[in-house]
């Protein structure tokens, strides 16, 4: 009688074991179950400390131990919102305050990261250009940029213009640095042998240099995303119509301590999702990258 050959095969026999005697999947299993663990740890101590923040914080402020009135308290920082949420602000509900500075930010970080990203891979490529621009661009890096606002107000007046501006100039630079020792960083191995397909330049700076560096200018965007929302913030704080900055601004001049923790809370909770938002590009960008965690 002949064997039967759609029998299953033995499955102990074709799993694979490591040294420890210890299945693959079944290790890649506990790591995955390690990792989840970790990341509720990790999630539970961070609520647990904000939690212990804010309670020390409302206790020191009944207790009179901290100036009310200076340092004010979560639970009239949490009021305010609610109040700016359900009734609007001075100047306009307080969506669209959110919508008008993020406006302003993410066109600031546009301009700037394309800029930055542009210009960085062009000096990091030639080397007589970066010779040429270089030390202008490390003056301009040493100014302290922030005290360029006012001037962008002088120019272009309190609409969304000098507030762009204010967040251009803040995002540029990170960009631009990372971009260029993304370019320079590229393995010249790479390079030549692209040469020796027959590659040109252009080819070469968009197969190659360009993927190479996508790393590099993404680690900048984390970064200068939360510099063009200073810029737009720093802008409308100087003189604008509308904007979280001018809440802050109009709540420091009636000594509204609420008022400004509140509008504080609402830029960190911005920030808080924008980040959400780029973590999860770059998660689906470079998705052939290990974690974190499996790295380990």
């Amino acid at each position: 009688m002949s064997p039967d050959i759609t029998a299953e095969p033995d499955t102990a026999a074709s799993t694979v074991t490591d040294s420890g005697g210890v299945t693959k999947p079944a290790r890649t299993e506990e790591r995955a179950r390690a990792a989840r663990r970790r990341r509720g740890i990790v999630l539970l101590s961070r609520v647990a400390v904000l939690v212990f923040v804010l309670g020390v914080w409302e206790w020191f402020s009944r207790a009179g131990i901290i100036d009310p009135f200076n340092f004010s308290m979560p639970s009239k920082i949490w009021d305010q919102v609610q109040q700016w949420a359900l009734h609007g602000t001075p100047q306009g509900s307080l969506l669209e305050q959110i919508w008008y500075t993020l406006y302003e930010a993410l066109l600031g970080w546009v301009v700037g990261v394309i800029g930055g990203v542009v210009l960085g891979i062009a000096l990091g490529r030639v080397r007589f250009l970066a010779d040429v621009m270089g030390p202008y661009i490390k003056v301009l890096n040493a100014l302290p940029r922030i005290v360029l606002a006012p001037i962008f107000l002088i120019w272009f007046g309190l609409g969304p213009a000098s507030k762009v501006a204010s967040a251009v100039v803040l995002v540029f630079f990170p960009v631009f640095f990372n971009a260029f020792q993304g370019a320079r960083e590229v393995d010249r191995h790479l390079i030549d042998n692209a040469r020796i397909l027959g590659a040109r330049d252009r080819q070469v700076t968009f197969q190659v240099v360009i993927p190479a560096a996508t790393s590099w200018i993404f680690t900048s965007l984390h970064v200068s995303f939360g510099f063009a929302l200073i810029g737009a913030i720093v802008g409308e704080y100087i003189g604008a119509t509308k904007g979280i900055g001018l809440l802050v601004s109009a709540s420091q001049g009636t000594f509204n301590s609420a008022g400004v923790y509140a509008a504080m809370v609402i830029l960190a909770v911005v920030a808080l999702l924008a980040e959400g938002l780029l973590t999860f590009m770059e998660r689906k960008l470079f998705r052939w990258k290990p974690a974190a965690d499996e790295a380990r």
